[in-house]
């Protein structure tokens, strides 16, 4: 078990996060229980915050979003913001597809899609560093993905 969850939970999640289309009777014949189980425990792991939402995953190359970079972000605390602030600032900018506060050398890691490098480059050069509170970044573009969940 996994925080709470039995194994038919455990492997209900997994089925969900390959395919959240698929629909409760295939997921019952997978599973080998129950229609109404399945609904049940579907609802359950709604209800009680372990499932958030239901997405999709979506080809960024096809959308000429194939550049992912990674952005390490230094905040200035004497920018009269707070870190979270900061934070929160940057979320909010066009491109920007994840934000986190981290411990070490640097203060939080960012992640931007853009079509190409000149791209992610006017993210970060034009928009990116122009918010204060940020006192400096340094970017790693991304090569290639080899594993990405949602």
């Amino acid at each position: 078990m996994t925080g709470g969850l039995d194994a038919i939970d455990v492997k209900l999640l997994n089925e969900l996060k390959e395919n959240a289309r698929e629909n409760i009777a295939s997921l019952s014949k997978k599973l080998g229980i129950p229609r109404t189980t399945v609904h049940y425990r579907i609802k359950r792991l709604v209800d009680e915050g372990i499932i958030e939402k239901f997405t999709v995953k979506p080809n960024y190359k096809k959308l000429d979003l194939g550049t992912t970079a990674f952005i390490l972000a230094r905040y200035d605390p004497d920018s009269g913001l707070t870190q979270r602030e900061v934070a929160e600032r940057i979320a909010a900018l066009d491109g920007v597809y994840e934000v986190h506060i981290i411990s070490g050398e640097w203060d939080m890691i960012i992640k931007v899609r853009a079509p190409n490098a000149e791209e992610v480059g006017k993210i970060v050069v034009d928009k990116l560093r122009e918010i204060k509170g940020i006192e400096q970044t340094v970017t790693m573009v991304s090569f290639v993905t080899v594993k990405e969940e949602l």
